[in-house]
């Protein structure tokens, strides 16, 4: 029994000095008076080293580097006392030059939610930045036109009544157009879709049959073009029949009887007038006789 009372107790100093280790508890003696401990005096200017990033881009008026916003920095801070905004504290933030060591100031503005520039260096230009300041500058100066002018703060006023009518009218227009949007199905709208192209049987053949009377009526016009252009090039005093021109559709069985046999093309030869050419006669001499050729040399020869 003595042996489990003595694992117990050294268990227990165990877990009290593992405590004592993560200082999870501090011990107070019974007789602790705080008001016994003296305070250490802050002084008011007393400066903080911070770990920071800027929150603005920035040039060195210096050496001309740039530094980009969030760039990590060992800063120093502390309180602007001479300065506040409604109560707010400002603070103001030391850095140096990451190229040339020089010092860089800037602090914090309430009023905007933003960060100043003071010293050292100048913000990169900022668009959104110069909107807000001609917003700025326009409700100052229309706060100084309603000053001494009565009538000028009417006008104002009325506009900008007006102008909010104009938008909540274009807001209920939109809504209007969502809540139409909103109501249309897909399924439906595809199915309305697809039975336009479709025609009913009844439909279909009233298309052929609009479709054969158009054909017939074109062929019509362009065999009464047809005749006029014979007549018109046909010799005055020619009393041949005009031909016929087909209409380009295949004749009817009934048109067999009445359908003019096909006309033969009738091809002349002329013959040419052979001119028989005489042959001279030619005068044979008569041929002398042997003894005759014989009498003719002399004997003195």
């Amino acid at each position: 029994m003595a042996t489990l009372l003595s694992f117990y107790s050294e268990f227990l100093e165990t877990k009290v000095v593992m405590g004592e280790r993560k200082v999870l508890n501090k011990y107070f003696p019974p007789d602790f008076d705080p008001s016994l401990i003296p305070r250490r005096k802050k002084p008011k200017n007393e400066q903080v080293e911070v770990r920071m990033m800027l929150p603005f881009s920035i040039q060195c008026a210096t050496c001309g580097e740039y530094m980009y916003r969030g760039k990590k920095f060992n800063s120093r801070k502390e309180e602007v006392l001479e300065e506040n905004y409604h109560g707010i504290r400002i603070y103001r933030f030391y850095i140096k030059c990451i190229t040339c060591s020089s010092e860089i100031t800037f602090k914090t503005d309430p009023k905007r939610g933003d960060y100043v520039a003071e010293h050292g260096c100048q913000r990169n230009f900022e668009p959104w930045r110069e909107n807000e300041d001609e917003e700025a500058a326009a409700l100052a100066q229309r706060a100084e036109e309603e000053k001494g002018d009565a009538m000028k703060a009417l006008e104002n006023r009325t506009l900008d009544s007006k102008r909010e009518m104009d938008i909540l009218d274009a807001l209920d227009e939109i809504k209007a157009i969502n809540q139409r949007h909103a109501k249309v199905d897909t399924d439906k709208l595809l199915e309305q879709h697809a039975d336009v192209g479709k025609l009913s049987k009844e439909e279909q053949e009233k298309q052929l049959e609009e479709d054969r009377q158009e054909a017939h009526r074109v062929f019509e016009e362009r065999q009464k073009m047809q005749l006029k252009q014979n007549v018109l090039k046909r010799p005055v005093g020619d009393a041949t029949e005009e031909p016929k021109v087909s209409n380009g559709l295949a004749p009817s069985r009934g048109d067999d009887t009445t359908a003019a046999p096909p006309l033969k093309l009738a091809v002349t030869i002329k013959k040419k007038t052979v001119v028989a050419k005489k042959k001279k006669a030619k005068i044979k001499t008569p041929a002398k006789p042997v003894a005759s050729l014989v009498a003719d040399y002399s004997d003195s020869d």
